[in-house]
């Protein structure tokens, strides 16, 4: 059977523009983060809050190849960048004080991906 990738056309946006900027910047990070995004729906990165809040300290930056759901608490404030939220997650790490930014808002603030962390990955 043919590989197809993924349908979603903001997807494949975001998967193309992270290649590209990998090679630009020579970052591994972005060609890294693309490829678990290009996985399988079945096999896709989800992360829970709580999660974050356990695996990071305040004022980390964070990244996640999928999808952050709401599950647990977070007590400190984190700049998390993901393809997508929950709305129950975006709004606890607003509470905490912390950012919810696209893939591509953090590629475009910081290129070469220093000191950033990937959760789920």
């Amino acid at each position: 059977m043919k590989k197809t990738g993924p349908t979603n056309v903001i997807l494949r946006k975001t998967i193309s523009f992270l290649r590209k900027k990998s090679i630009e910047n020579n970052a591994k990070i972005w060609e890294y983060i693309a490829d678990k995004l290009a996985a399988p729906r079945r096999s896709r990165v989800v992360v829970n809050v709580g999660k974050i809040n356990r695996y990071t300290v305040p004022n980390d930056v964070v990244v996640v190849p999928g999808k952050v759901l709401g599950a647990g608490t977070i007590s400190h404030s984190v700049t998390v960048a993901a393809f997508s939220f929950s709305k129950s997650a975006y709004e606890k790490i607003n509470k905490a004080g912390g950012k919810c930014i696209s893939i591509i808002d953090l590629v475009n603030m910081n290129p070469k991906g220093s000191n950033v962390k990937i959760l789920g990955g």
